[in-house]
């Protein structure tokens, strides 16, 4: 039976050759992911600002304006809206009920949902959630600070397990799929909570997997060919693990595929994330990772004397990468 090979054997492809349009591509959408956080914002959701969303699905596609008054005029505060999953679909934010208990808010609940079951003939309510003002700044504390740790952690296992280098480009690389999530969330302005705080953990896991994996082999490389250029180095490196890059990140991306068109608008936020995540550390892997070792002056360890040393070969005898 024939093996599936996404990446045929012996695949020799010149990565660092663009490693200059890799760094000028990755700083470009670094500084735009930045400028679109700070021009539009985030979409914070309840665990993050705090007060009450109620979910109302309407039978046509509703006025908001009309929402928005019909909302208003209960005395219960200022509205926000935004379409979720379809234009038929609302999230309705009210701000924090001071005072308010659990049955205080069932009970704002339930006003909303009579009014615009009035209203909007058809109109049916979905669910809610509830968030205090102290509990959401603890919530947004926690999450930034568990993003930094891991972070920084990550860094520095990489410096201790390798060189400095490794760390300094594992935490460059790190920093740019942030960006990218980031980024994406303020330009299509998905609600952002505490689910968006894992799927951004679980990019950096599995980012720092994949760099982890490759850092390795360049490693393993650096010793046995000693004479060979870092240049070539990190692109046998790189080509001798691309088929085992590809293929975990297809078979993911299958499952993330199927999430996002089958689980619903609850899940779409974090499963476009981890989408994105995907797509994004591998290529901050195979271009950025990677190829930033030579910028940053790592050098192959010089052979103990003139004779090579064993497993060693000049870049003319260069052989063929091992069986994947």
């Amino acid at each position: 039976m024939k093996l599936l090979k996404i990446v045929p054997d012996n695949t020799n492809i010149d990565f660092v050759r663009l490693r200059g349009w890799a760094f000028g591509l990755t700083l470009a959408l670094s500084l735009l992911a930045v400028g679109l956080t700070v021009y539009k914002g985030l979409n914070f959701g309840v665990d993050f600002v705090g007060g009450l969303m109620i979910e109302e699905k309407f039978a046509s596609t509703p006025d908001q304006n009309k929402v928005r008054s019909v909302v208003d005029n209960l005395g219960v505060g200022e509205a926000s809206l935004q379409q979720q999953g379809g234009p038929q679909t609302l999230i309705i934010r009210l701000p924090v009920q001071s005072g308010a208990d659990e049955g205080a808010t069932n009970a704002v609940v339930k006003k909303v949902e009579t009014a615009l079951g009035q209203a909007f003939p058809g109109a049916t309510f979905s669910r809610y959630s509830t968030v205090s003002g102290k509990v959401s700044g603890e919530l947004i504390r926690n999450g930034v600070l568990a993003v930094v740790l891991a972070v920084l952690g990550i860094g520095l296992f990489a410096i201790l397990r390798f060189e400095w280098q490794f760390g300094v480009s594992t935490i460059v690389a790190i920093v740019h799929d942030l960006l990218m999530t980031i980024g994406f969330f303020a330009l299509t302005q998905f609600e952002f909570d505490l689910n968006i705080i894992a799927a951004v953990l679980t990019i950096i896991g599995y980012s720092i997997n994949d760099k982890i994996v490759i850092d390795d082999r360049i490693r393993e490389n650096m010793r046995r060919y000693r004479k060979m250029e870092m240049r070539e180095i990190i692109n046998l490196s790189v080509n001798e693990t691309l088929p085992r890059t590809v293929m975990t990140s297809v078979t993911i991306l299958l499952a993330l595929v199927a999430m996002l068109l089958l689980g619903g608008h609850v899940l779409r936020g974090f499963t476009a994330a981890m989408i994105l995540g995907i797509v994004v550390g591998t290529y901050s892997s195979i271009y950025v990772s990677s190829s930033l070792l030579i910028t940053l002056g790592l050098r192959a360890e010089p052979a103990p004397s003139d004779k090579p040393a064993r497993g060693t070969i000049d870049n003319a005898e260069r052989v063929a990468p091992r069986e994947r």
